[in-house]
């Protein structure tokens, strides 16, 4: 007896969500049976039957895509009406990426992420700490963006951060710090005087932003990350030059955010402990 119940419960529920569908996409029975070569008259006993009879698989797959839906949600297997393709095209994006953090995609995203954890990994040493002449370094030579464009960024996302009900924790190898206050590899050629004048400047804001703002570092030896950004459960933004991969469907975002969190559970120096050990690094600076 729950079998056919069951069966006409489905049944039913087919009818009023194709009907929906037909509704939604402004499509006549006469359309829609053009579109999926079947006679009107099949259509019409789908929308008014009365039974428990569903039609075939050939059928409902027909229907399902002349009207860019799912499948699985006109047979209530999913609470999801969209199709597959265009749940893929919603929940994955390219987006320009500027080489500076600000700007107005950016933004957007941290505004949506009001009031959650913004999870961050840098491509470099985090924007938003970075000293003036550090920023010029850095981006004189940057295609589309001005070292001035660079700076006031870099000054709108330390307000934000001071304003923003978020809280942000930032992830950064240790081998970035250790190569930026020697002067090596990406940083060849930054004056001791500049290196010594962000060190001081990360000590200040990492203890007169704690709380609110968090950095670990981490062992690039043991752990790798590519840069990468999460804004809360809503999104996450892997940075791959000139572009953002963003990524919306949940099952994603939250394992993005489980290997942040991962980084953080093996960091090797704490946000706690970072002072004493951005000052322990600052007396290498030669």
């Amino acid at each position: 007896m729950q079998n056919i119940t069951d069966k006409l419960s489905r049944a039913t529920q087919f009818r009023a969500r194709l009907s929906q569908a037909m509704k939604d996409g402004d499509m006549s029975q006469s359309a829609l049976a053009r579109e999926t070569g079947v006679d009107r008259s099949t259509i019409s006993q789908l929308l008014t039957g009365d039974g428990g009879r569903l039609p075939n698989a050939h059928v409902v797959g027909a229907c399902a895509a002349a009207l860019g839906v799912s499948a699985d949600w006109l047979l209530s297997l999913s609470d999801r009406p969209e199709s597959a393709a265009r749940m893929l095209a919603e929940s994955l994006t390219l987006t320009d990426a500027p080489r500076a953090l600000i700007d107005e995609q950016i933004f957007a995203w941290h505004r949506e992420a009001a009031g959650y954890k913004i999870r961050y990994v840098p491509a470099t040493l985090p924007d938003m700490l970075k000293t003036d002449a550090i920023l010029n370094w850095e981006y004189t030579p940057q295609l589309g963006r001005t070292p001035a464009q660079a700076i006031n960024a870099s000054r709108d996302w330390l307000d934000w951060i001071r304003n923003s009900s978020s809280d942000y924790e930032v992830a950064v190898p240790m081998h970035e710090m250790s190569s930026f206050a020697h002067g090596t590899g990406y940083y060849a050629g930054l004056d001791a005087q500049s290196r010594h004048e962000q060190i001081d400047r990360m000590l200040t804001l990492s203890r007169n932003l704690y709380p609110r703002l968090r950095l670990y570092l981490y062992d690039a030896r043991r752990l790798y990350s590519a840069p990468i950004t999460v804004f809360g459960p809503l999104l996450a933004a892997i940075y791959i030059g000139r572009k953002y991969l963003a990524f919306r469907d949940s099952a994603r975002v939250q394992t993005f955010a489980a290997h942040f969190d991962h980084l953080v559970r093996e960091a090797d120096v704490s946000a706690r402990a970072l002072p004493a050990w951005l000052a322990e690094l600052k007396g290498t600076i030669q």
